[in-house]
């Protein structure tokens, strides 16, 4: 007997809209900033390289942090470090938009990058604690949480672009302070404390997970000198060349610290990154998927910004208009996807996902400076269509392959590794179109385009390893046996 659909009833769903919040405006500054670069550069005078590091400097505080920052959460409270990671980002965002120079901003952005990694984590954690007690609805509310975060990615070049007309470069970032306000005055009304509260260090328990474990200092330390190393000779590698001591030892370095960092976390106590996560299938396959998606949709947005302004001519504006697609697709394929998990497991959106996105970036793969903007319509669909669809199944197999109390390190682990993908991503992308010469950017542009469509043919193989009903395993393993009721229908 198949039980009815499970509701959101108004409690929870002030709990989802909360952290939901904390979601948006972590995504929306990966690719708002992007429609802003080219202004950004006139205004204070930096290269092409020098905008990488405004996105990355970001994003590789984000990545780098976000392990550590899951920790505290299981520390100090989820809700407490989602609330705290608010008032950073607000502070933070206050300072970008007065920033007087490059160097000021790329600090900045850093310091954004912290707020966000104490913020995302324990998002995904005080949902997961909220909606655990039904794998059903925690998938139709992971759908959602996942769709507001993806509408907000999508919608970033769009919102950035009427705010650079009305107000300035500057605003892109300020309006970030209401939201966070909004934000933080939910946490306090609407997210209940913990039954037990956290318990401090060396007691047994806290709200989410041992109370003994302690930051990982060192290994912190090592992934933090390995992935910025290596974003550092990305980004250098096109306009120093190769064999510059930057580029080779930065590659270098990089290698030496990610060697030393799984050493590190082979034989300490409490790691930031269990590798015992990684013994579980469906989580290394699942984690691997989300850097493929990130890697190739943040890098490619970051292209097409400087092909919309600088090849076409674009104003930030138009730019910003040419991205609404984008925000479409995502809005229906998120929501769908809840219910698509919910009737066929994961595997088949991850699948279809993959595979749909892929076609997007094939279909940009001829575009050049004369492809009329009709152009553009159809893979601006796909792509956001095919990741909709398939990243909120992806995290929904995340949650469920791990236990309740280690929901926070993995869901840290996951985003991790999509940060870090998107930092590369940028990377790797702004350097194949580095240059102010039209012909280098639609070249580069193509180039990234190709390299999509390998990850994404590559991110469906992976999905074939993910287990396809994790609601129907993880409520088996609650009990002694199948619950029907939470079998897919």
């Amino acid at each position: 007997m198949k039980t009815p659909n499970p509701s959101l009833t108004p409690a929870l769903g002030c709990v989802l809209a909360t952290v939901s919040v904390g979601f948006v405006v972590t995504q929306l500054d990966v690719t708002i900033v992007n429609i802003a670069l080219p202004k950004i550069g006139a205004d204070l005078q930096a290269t092409v390289a020098g905008l990488q590091w405004v996105v990355d400097a970001y994003m590789l505080a984000f990545a780098v942090l976000m392990l550590s920052a899951g920790v505290l959460g299981d520390r100090l409270g989820t809700r407490r470090m989602y609330a705290a990671g608010i008032v950073l980002f607000a502070l933070a965002s206050l300072a970008c938009g007065l920033a007087q120079d490059a160097a000021m901003l790329i600090a900045a952005r850093a310091a954004q990058g912290i707020g966000a990694a104490a913020m995302l984590p324990n998002s995904l954690a005080l949902l997961n604690r909220s909606f655990g007690h039904d794998p059903r609805l925690r998938a139709r509310a992971v759908g959602l949480w996942t769709a507001a975060g993806a509408i907000s990615i999508a919608a970033g070049p769009v919102a950035g672009g009427l705010l650079i007309a009305a107000f300035g470069w500057r605003s892109i970032f300020l309006v970030n302070l209401p939201i966070c306000a909004a934000g933080l005055l939910a946490t306090l009304a609407w997210v209940p404390r913990p039954a037990t509260a956290p318990t401090p260090a060396g007691s047994p328990g806290t709200e989410t997970g041992p109370g003994t474990r302690s930051i990982d200092l060192s290994g912190q330390g090592l992934a933090i000198v390995a992935l910025t190393a290596f974003v550092a000779a990305v980004i250098e590698w096109r306009p120093a060349g190769s064999s510059h001591p930057l580029v080779a030892g930065g590659l270098v370095l990089a290698l030496v610290a990610s060697g030393a960092f799984i050493a590190v976390e082979r034989r300490v106590a409490a790691p930031m990154l269990p590798l015992s996560l990684f013994s579980k299938r469906t989580f290394s396959a699942a984690v691997l998927f989300g850097v493929c998606v990130n890697l190739t949709y943040y890098g490619m947005v970051f292209v097409l910004s400087l092909y919309l302004q600088r090849v076409r001519g674009y104003t930030p504006l138009q730019a910003g208009l040419a991205f609404l697609p984008l925000t479409g697709g995502f809005l229906v394929s998120n929501v769908a996807s809840g219910w698509v998990v919910g009737r066929y497991g994961v595997r088949v959106p991850m699948i279809a996902g993959a595979m749909t996105a892929a076609l997007g970036y094939g279909l940009l793969h001829r575009v050049d400076a004369a492809t009329p903007l009709a152009g553009l319509l159809v893979p601006f669909l796909l792509i956001p269509s095919g990741m909709g669809l398939a990243v909120p199944a992806m995290t929904t197999s995340v949650l469920a392959c791990v236990e309740a109390k280690r929901a926070g390190t993995a869901s840290a682990v996951l985003n991790t590794a999509r940060q870090a993908g998107g930092a590369v991503g940028v990377a790797a992308f702004g350097a194949l179109a580095s240059g102010a010469a039209a012909t280098r950017i639609v070249a580069g542009m193509q180039a990234a385009t190709g390299i999509s469509v390998g990850l994404l043919v590559l991110g469906g193989v992976l999905a074939c390893l993910v287990h396809p009903e994790p609601h129907r395993r993880a409520a088996s393993e609650r009990k002694s046996g199948p619950v029907r009721g939470a079998e897919p229908h």
